[in-house]
């Protein structure tokens, strides 16, 4: 009796798996084709058409600049080997990218850091923001490559100084966006932080950084973005190894395939 219970059972799920999976198996598939369809394909096609256009254009006689096969034929040597190290500033791609990239992250991190910093004292006090917000409005307005030759005179050192850069040019989106969010935080917000009795840690991390998130994540969006352009302005004229200077650098030697092949990389650094 037991071994026909346990027959019936085991054909019972069976037939439940058979009509269960199948349905799910049709909706996974279903789901990857509209994900294809809808994320995948749209780019795919027209990075191809740009590319069929850029080719056609360029391929005649006196065009400017090469064609994409030309630019792939010139630059497969540095494709394949993005690791090399002949010493000096002949490195690869992916050591003239990683150097950029340090240099970002350092200034970028320390942009954080103080521009959060200021972005609450001025939104949270009135008296700090009628005292700094007009400087800060008149900082913010100096391109970055002018900070250059001030931060080379002020740390004698192009490292230092490239960072410098990267700071300054971070810290005004992060400054201004953090502290329009602290001063966005809904009166009734506070008032729950004064009946509750919160202290100042609390009151930051429970009431004022969840209800200013948005605007600060806005800020550092730009900020990041922000960087990796003063980056390569400042290595074309600092030098070293980066792949500002190797733009530069390619340019003087007209290897114009090189910067069209360092341009292409430059969007997955910012990623």
């Amino acid at each position: 009796m037991n071994a026909e219970v346990k027959k019936l059972h085991s054909a019972a799920q069976a037939v439940a798996k058979a009509q269960v999976k199948p349905p799910v198996m049709a909706k996974l598939l279903k789901n990857a084709r509209r994900f294809v369809l809808q994320q995948c394909l749209p780019p795919v096609v027209i990075g191809a058409l740009l590319l069929l256009v850029w080719q056609l254009v360029c391929s005649g006689k006196g065009a400017a600049l090469p064609p994409p096969t030309q630019v792939i034929s010139d630059t497969w040597e540095l494709i394949v080997d993005p690791f090399y190290d002949n010493g000096g500033n002949d490195k690869g791609m992916a050591w003239q990218l990683l150097a950029s990239l340090s240099r970002v992250a350092y200034g970028y991190a320390l942009a954080v850091v103080v521009g959060i910093s200021l972005g609450v004292l001025v939104g949270q006090s009135t008296w700090a923001m009628r005292g700094l917000d007009p400087l800060f409005q008149i900082l913010r307005t100096v391109p970055p490559l002018a900070w250059l030759p001030l931060s080379l005179a002020g740390f004698k050192d192009s490292y230092p100084s490239a960072i410098f850069v990267i700071f300054i040019t971070a810290i005004w989106p992060i400054i201004i966006n953090t502290s329009v969010g602290v001063r966005n935080i809904p009166e009734d917000y506070r008032n729950v932080a004064k009946v509750l009795r919160l202290n100042g840690v609390e009151y930051f991390s429970k009431i004022m950084l969840p209800a200013a998130a948005p605007y600060i994540f806005s800020g550092l969006r730009i900020g990041v973005g922000l960087s990796w352009l003063a980056i390569i302005a400042a290595e074309m004229l600092i030098g070293g190894v980066g792949i500002g200077f190797f733009i530069w650098d390619a340019w003087n030697a007209s290897r114009i395939s090189d910067i069209i092949d360092r341009e292409l990389v430059l969007p997955a650094g910012v990623t």
